[in-house]
């Protein structure tokens, strides 16, 4: 792995763009770059693709600037309330995202765009090159991981979390999958991410520029760890959590988190896997009660994970009527229509026995107590 300076070179090589805008990414990247070079025992498939992906981070930095320098309009884009889903990974929020992005009257952050943000999708005449990208890293990433699409499902269409786009400020969970970077998870969990979503707020009005408005409809358990950041950034949010058994999550979590290594490290650590979940969710589960409590509890609308099992669109029209939003026929048609396909489709996940992350079920439960006893025990909205 390059020195940043030359990482930063070859993007701008790249694109033959200079300007980054603000420098708030460059002490994140610095260490990613670090714990990547001296932590990570990548194997030679892991030094290509993240080399690949920090370049094309930067090279996404360098041409949104570029269109903001060209077109300053775009900040005057208005965005309103949007809604995050949150809560801990392996909740049912990503089927949940999947449900409310047929809701023709909003809009969802999409795979396609979202690892390319430019050009403004409004900018782009006919059928959009993107997708037909996207559609070609999903079929690689099935060859190379085929239990993926089960553990979490993923269209080049569908929605995707804000994972791509806070990592355009070099601060985003998503890397500590890809790798085995302690020293920038740890780095992580007690950055100031409030520049993080400034610059994900700047990039959701240039993906809306020359569209009608619609509100968003947004997702990533990450932000339970940094809701007072997102605030500053986002203060008209209202947020949509949704709760399961914690000692269900953290295996389930620790196994994504190993299918997706294997791609990219051949010396894989169970055990470290098992043990930097259940400190960073039982870190954030805190952290969002405390901001939940702190004057925003009537911005949170809580939604059962096994409720949603049982009745998807119910739940979906008991947060609309929150929302005072309408679930038109269009809506819901297309609601009953992911759901029934995605039910025929899904495959059985069976995951690997807790052991085997070194994580103890009777051992997690009490580090989420005050969780447990506030949510899973029949709490509704």
């Amino acid at each position: 792995m390059e020195h940043v300076d030359d990482l930063l070179a070859l993007a701008r090589t790249e694109t033959g763009l200079e300007d980054f805008g603000e420098d708030t990414f460059r002490e994140g990247l610095e260490r990613l770059v670090s714990a990547l070079r001296d932590e990570a025992r990548l194997n030679a498939a892991g030094e290509f693709t993240l080399r690949s992906l920090i370049i094309k981070l930067l090279a996404n930095r360098l041409q949104i600037e570029d269109w903001y320098r060209r077109h300053p309009e775009i900040d005057t884009e208005r965005l309103e309330r949007p809604l995050f889903g949150l809560g801990l990974p392996r909740t049912g929020s990503t089927a949940l995202s999947f449900l409310l992005a047929e809701d023709p009257a909003a809009r969802s952050l999409r795979v396609w765009e979202s690892g390319e943000p430019c050009p403004p999708p409004t900018t782009v005449a006919g059928p959009d090159p993107r997708i037909a990208r996207a559609e070609e890293q999903a079929r690689l990433r099935d060859e190379m991981a085929p239990r993926m699409a089960a553990l979490v499902p993923s269209t080049p269409t569908g929605p995707m979390e804000c994972q791509d786009l806070m990592a355009l400020d070099f601060k985003s969970q998503y890397f500590q999958a890809f790798a085995h970077v302690p020293s920038y998870s740890a780095w992580l969990v007690d950055a100031d991410l409030t520049p993080t979503y400034l610059y994900e707020r700047r990039v959701l009005k240039l993906l809306q520029w020359g569209a009608p408005a619609r509100p968003w409809r947004l997702k990533c358990p990450t932000h339970l760890l940094f809701l007072d950041h997102l605030d500053r950034a986002f203060p008209d949010a209202r947020f949509v959590m949704t709760h399961r058994d914690p000692a269900e999550v953290m295996v389930s979590v620790a196994d994504v988190y190993a299918e997706v290594g294997r791609m990219f490290s051949d010396d894989m650590d169970l055990h470290y896997l098992g043990a930097i979940n259940v400190e960073q969710w039982s870190m954030a589960m805190p952290r969002a009660l405390a901001f939940r409590d702190a004057g925003h509890e009537h911005r949170f609308f809580d939604m059962d994970h096994r409720a949603v099992q049982r009745d998807p669109i119910g739940e979906v029209r008991r947060l609309y009527a929150w929302l005072g939003e309408p679930v038109t026929a269009e809506f819901e048609a297309g609601m009953r229509r992911w759901w029934r396909e995605n039910a025929e489709s899904r495959e059985q996940n069976v995951h690997p026995d807790p052991a085997e992350f070194g994580i103890d079920l009777e051992q997690v439960r009490p580090l989420f107590a005050d969780y447990i006893t506030r949510f899973t025990k029949g709490h509704t909205s």
